[in-house]
């Protein structure tokens, strides 16, 4: 009987699985919309095709390089950043992370190395913190749906919020901080990834090599189709906000001036985030109801810094105290370049 019960609730998660898989999802919003409000499906189907339409062209360049760095090998210029005097590596490593497109499966291993090598936890966190923000597909993903300021603010806080990490642990650390950062580590690979990425040397001209031409066909069709599904699902959900959601109601709890309204944009962006390529055309659809620019830009920072795989990155690898300073570094520093993109925006 026991077993019949297991095996039965295996099967309905399994099912449960498929219904919310993202092209399902995709398949069913309009489905639902059309029987439930019948009206307005045509104008909720039309803001998504109109915006993926629009957003077309930065898709193609977000997978052109993005295959480009993936066949090339780039990854192996981040290791460079764990070299010299603590000061530097927390800089490079800051720099580096917000430029690396990479999932945080490859980033495990990779710090998990040079935490073991004893690399400083300062550097580590300069890194950690900066490399959810912002890639080459999310800054271009990000400007069709924000515009280029907003996309370039967002690398640049990238970069501070890493800085600003950094040093902060770096500070703590000579006040005898996180003596015991490390949790014990099991040997072998990370979720199937195999050796670490960051080894080696680029090869800036792939195309003379088979196996890194087939990476480049492989990385680039993946990523079309993941771009293409998530962008898909954002922009129905953005018609679904835009045709729904009252636009007083969202400025009533996002809008306005003040630091409030950025304080609850990075709290509500911590648990509400999906990920770098879907939350842009949803906050965008905010702003169009009323979001400030400066909550908007704490919901992305903030929920970047706290998405799933982020998070999980950090705490396969470190103590709860470590991991406790990650989230408060990051939510800060959401908030505190929230405030600053706020008072920033209406000159740009």
């Amino acid at each position: 009987m026991t077993e019949l019960a297991l095996k039965g609730f295996s099967e309905i998660r399994r099912g449960a699985g498929k219904l919310t898989s993202v092209w399902v999802l995709i398949a069913l919003i309009p489905l639902a919309v059309g029987l439930l409000d019948p009206a307005r499906t045509a104008q909720i189907i039309e803001i998504a095709i109109r915006a993926l339409l629009g957003t077309l062209p930065y898709i193609a360049v977000a997978v052109l390089m993005i295959a480009y760095l993936k066949a090339s090998g780039a990854e192996a210029m981040v290791a460079r950043a764990f070299e010299g005097r603590e000061h530097r590596m927390i800089v490079f490593a800051a720099l580096f992370g917000g430029l690396a497109p990479f999932c945080s499966c490859e980033v495990i291993p990779f710090i998990a190395g040079l935490l073991a090598l004893g690399a400083p936890l300062s550097a580590v966190m300069a890194f950690w913190l900066s490399s959810p923000l912002i890639d080459p597909p999310t800054l271009f993903i990000t400007a069709a749906s924000l515009g280029w300021p907003f996309a370039i603010v967002k690398a640049a806080a990238a970069i501070l919020i890493g800085l600003f990490g950094g040093f902060a642990v770096a500070f703590l650390l000579k006040q005898g901080a996180f003596t015991n950062a490390l949790k014990p580590q099991s040997s072998g690979g990370c979720c199937g990834c195999g050796p670490s990425p960051f080894e080696g040397k680029p090869v800036w001209q792939f195309w003379s090599e088979g196996s890194r031409r087939e990476t480049f066909r492989r990385e680039g069709a993946n990523n079309a189709v993941f771009l293409l599904k998530w962008l898909s699902l954002a922009y129905l959900l953005e018609g679904l906000l835009i045709t729904y959601v009252p636009a007083e109601a969202v400025a009533t709890v996002v809008g306005g001036e003040g630091v409030l309204p950025i304080v609850i944009g990075a709290l509500v962006g911590a648990p509400a985030y999906l990920n770098s390529y879907a939350a842009p055309p949803l906050v965008a659809g905010l702003v169009t109801q009323g979001m400030t620019m400066g909550a908007a830009m704490a919901f992305m920072v903030a929920g970047s810094v706290s998405s799933i795989p982020a998070m999980a990155a950090v705490w396969s690898l470190v103590r709860p105290q470590v991991f406790a300073a990650y989230l408060s570094l990051g939510i800060g520093g959401a908030i505190l370049i929230g405030i600053g993109y706020g008072a920033l925006a209406p000159h740009l």
